[in-house]
């Protein structure tokens, strides 16, 4: 495609210096016509200025003209080339002189500009080339514009040429990035059925073998063991049912139905619920969170059970990311019309080129150890959806092997 595109457009610009080597070979010939009508006519207003003043049998006899300002002016010559360049179709600007090679002056001339391209850049043409006593004179003609008018004279094959390019090389690099979004959405989708399938596959194994068990005549007399077992089953099916909510969250965010209930909610509240119910899993590895609210006012407008699946979502990450004794950092503070949250880890920290991409559905960061932890990639993407539907901000700061500080804004009024 791309040698294709590369040869279609090297085809057009060739067909172009073409069409412009043509126009400028016809405005040559046309200038070079209508000159010469030029200096017939100059010749025959000498002619019959001669017949007038009987000079034209001494003139013959002498093979010598008459002087210039004797039959022509500057102005008459004017609207001579005037009205022959009209008649060709040549509308530019022009400047002309009768220039004498002995002794390099202009007998008659335009004006006292482009004297020098006169005659080093015009067009000239021999007056009087059967004067052999007089040395020779040339009428110069020089277009100062001639290249902008050649081009106003195919600006309309330019116009159509441009557009095709351009329509060429937008629809080539459009379909370029499809193919890549495409492929790269496939390999997010196939890296998404895979985790899936594994997140699933656990618990299903679990209430198996744990209804395999009870099954079991001979142990299920047993109260602790019943328990136990029923415990299990209860906690595994939370579990399928958070990650199925997490599916069909994303689904209705991409509908765009999403629904909140807005309310005055307490955020110190509802984060220390959220440390609550992951104290445990930090602590089994050594961790640790520590909590600075600074936050004076933390009643804001919003939908209570988003926002603690919010920062459940972030916290978890935090957690999940860091191989070796988490130490979680959790702040708030005020600002004029809100609170920021600062959540930041020692975690194994994301790379500058994989920030840009870390809230897209189903993205996950390929580098490092982050696919030794099990998730849908989905995750971020609720998180900044929710964000976004309480009219806030969210950012991160990380370095590879240094952690990641994710920093959120939440209004304290949702404005519609």
């Amino acid at each position: 495609m791309t040698l294709a595109l590369i040869g279609l457009m090297g085809i057009q610009i060739y067909w172009i210096q073409n069409a412009s080597s043509v126009k400028e070979a016809n405005f040559r010939r046309s200038v070079t016509e209508a000159m010469v009508k030029v200096v017939q006519k100059v010749e025959r207003m000498e002619k019959n200025k001669a017949l007038q003043t009987n000079q034209y049998e001494s003139m013959l006899n002498f093979n010598r003209h008459l002087t210039y300002d004797t039959f022509l002016t500057k102005d008459e010559l004017d609207s001579l080339i005037s009205s022959v360049l009209n008649s060709r179709g040549i509308d530019t600007r022009y400047e002309f002189g009768i220039y004498k090679p002995e002794g390099s002056q202009f007998l008659i001339k335009k004006s006292e500009a482009y004297q020098k391209e006169l005659i080093q850049n015009g067009y000239a043409f021999p007056l009087f080339q059967n004067d052999i006593y007089t040395s020779p004179e040339y009428l110069c003609i020089y277009f100062p514009q001639e290249k902008q008018f050649l081009l106003t004279e195919l600006w309309g094959m330019l116009l159509i040429s441009i557009i095709l390019i351009i329509v060429i090389v937008y629809s080539f690099t459009y379909t370029i990035t499809t193919i890549f979004r495409q492929k790269r959405l496939s390999e997010m989708k196939n890296d998404f059925i895979n985790n899936m399938t594994h997140e699933f596959k656990t618990p299903i194994s679990t209430i198996s073998l744990a209804c395999e068990a009870l099954s079991d005549k001979e142990l299920r007399g047993s109260g602790e063991f019943l328990e136990s077992y029923l415990s299990m089953i209860r906690e595994e099916n939370k579990r399928l049912s958070v990650m199925a909510e997490k599916i069909l969250q994303t689904a209705v965010i991409d509908k765009g139905q999403l629904k909140m209930t807005k309310e005055k909610i307490n955020v110190h509240d509802i984060i220390s619920d959220v440390i609550k119910n992951l104290r445990i899993q930090v602590e089994i590895k050594d961790g640790e969170i520590i909590r600075n609210f600074g936050a004076t006012r933390a009643v804001i407008e919003g939908d209570k059970v988003h926002v603690a699946n919010l920062f459940y979502n972030l916290l978890d990450n935090a957690n999940k990311y860091s191989p070796k004794k988490p130490l979680i950092r959790i702040s708030t503070e005020n600002v004029h019309n809100g609170i920021v949250f600062q959540i930041e880890d020692n975690g194994i920290g994301i790379g500058k080129n994989e920030q840009k991409k870390i809230f897209d559905k189903l993205y996950r960061v390929p580098t490092g150890n982050i696919h030794e932890v099990r998730g849908f990639g989905l995750g971020l993407n609720y998180v900044k959806a929710i964000v976004e539907e309480h009219h806030g901000k969210i950012s991160l700061e990380s370095e590879v092997n240094n952690g990641t500080k994710f920093k959120v804004f939440l209004p304290f009024v949702i404005k519609e």
